[in-house]
């Protein structure tokens, strides 16, 4: 909770948390992901609520040849990220353009290339299974 009232303060939507040994985790509510150099990283899930929504997307880069790595990576490492987004029930994958007022990528705003093909794989998924339960 001090998380969320701290982000609120700086005028951030999400507070990013650290791990007990200081490597990054997650957000105040949501699963936290970066991407470098074409691979998609997020926290080894020890500290944090293994959602599905991050499980989820975890497998469709695994089955769809994209490399994914649940690792300790420092903070300097997400600021120095391509590309970052958010995982969760409402959001799916939301994009982040920046940590701390830094800039991730090249600034532009909105969902990087891994990011818009992360999300539509997913779309994919969740059409797939739609279609399935309605037989």
């Amino acid at each position: 909770m001090l998380a969320c009232l701290q982000a609120e303060a700086a005028g951030a939507d999400e507070g990013l948390m650290l791990d007990p040994h200081g490597f990054v985790n997650t957000t105040n509510a949501c699963n936290f992901f970066i991407v470098r150099r074409g691979e998609v990283w997020t926290s080894t899930g020890d500290y944090c609520m293994n959602g599905i929504t991050r499980r989820k997307v975890l497998e469709l880069c695994r089955r769809h040849g994209i490399p994914a790595f649940e690792k300790n990576y420092s903070l300097q490492e997400a600021l120095s990220a391509d590309e970052a987004f958010l995982t969760g029930t409402f959001g799916a994958q939301t994009p982040v353009h920046s940590i701390d007022g830094i800039v991730l990528g090249d600034g532009t705003p909105g969902a990087g290339p891994m990011t818009q093909r992360i999300q539509s794989l997913y779309r994919a998924l969740i059409e797939e299974e739609v279609a399935k339960q309605r037989g």
